[in-house]
């Protein structure tokens, strides 16, 4: 039996081969996804029983760090590897404090471009656009950041569960550190990126092997994390687990058990 797909799956989508957009969307609850997608996030699940209550603390933190920069008067705004578009984009967190707001999406999947662009379609002053983060320059001298962000001001830039699916440590540390050196002073990054300690070596090795269906991982330690951060100043407080970053309520999800989170998250300001 053949199944079409649906109209929001763009020809070049491989339905049979799990994606990390689609998977982290099934994560949240979210409905564009497939099979195989699921099938991989139930796997992770497996291996992580808090992986979907993860992902719904990472989007957490994007919104406290977006209300961090517009606290900031932070106006233009940078997410790169943004993924399907769910409640809590950048452009809407940002717009409730700054109604004029700027916003450029970065992403290489196909089906979020065709989901990004289709809500963005209307909006003079938020674009997708399809570049990589292994190649800085194609995202930083693409015509629609140029038209739409001054990086002769300020910028939030946020570089959320990206960085991992770099593998060379070569290209991601020179990758960051390319955006970074690209930034005004008073510019702002915020990072979350997976983890991998000693006593959670084993497992993290069979969730990436688990993963690889999907794309290659590299969680990494967390001093190797913070090198992301060099030429930014940490602010408080500093390089934390997930549920760790300025906590609203004794209630937020995985606060219980914050070492349950398999990720670190941080937000630097470029001096």
């Amino acid at each position: 039996m053949t199944i079409s797909k649906p109209d929001w799956a763009t020809e070049s989508v491989d339905t049979n081969r799990p994606n990390p957009a689609r998977v982290y969307d099934y994560l949240l609850g979210g409905h564009h996804n497939f099979a195989a997608d699921r099938a991989a996030a139930e796997k992770l699940i497996a291996r992580l029983p808090r992986a979907a209550e993860g992902a719904v603390a990472l989007r957490a933190f994007l919104r406290r760090a977006v209300n961090l920069f517009t606290s900031e008067e932070i106006d233009q705004f940078l997410d790169i590897g943004s993924g399907l578009p769910t409640e809590g984009n950048v452009h809407d967190l940002a717009r409730t404090t700054i109604p004029e707001a700027r916003v450029v999406y970065v992403d290489i999947d196909p089906v979020v471009i065709m989901h990004s662009s289709q809500i963005l379609e209307d909006d003079p002053r938020a674009e997708i656009i399809e570049a990589d983060l292994r190649s800085p320059s194609s995202i930083l001298e693409h015509r629609d950041v140029v038209r739409l962000l001054d990086f002769g001001r300020p910028l939030g830039v946020t570089m959320t569960s990206v960085l991992h699916f770099i593998v060379q440590d070569e290209l991601a540390y020179g990758a960051a550190r390319t955006i970074v050196d690209a930034l005004a002073p008073g510019s702002y990054v915020a990072i979350s990126h997976g983890l991998v300690e000693d006593r959670t070596r084993k497992m993290v090795d069979d969730v990436v092997e688990d993963y690889k269906a999907a794309a290659n991982v590299r969680p990494r330690r967390q001093e190797e994390i913070a090198g992301f951060f060099d030429g930014l100043e940490l602010v408080e407080p500093g390089l934390v687990r997930t549920p760790l970053w300025r906590p609203e309520d004794p209630d937020d999800l995985m606060l219980d058990d914050p070492t349950t989170s398999n990720a670190l998250v941080g937000v630097g300001r470029k001096p």
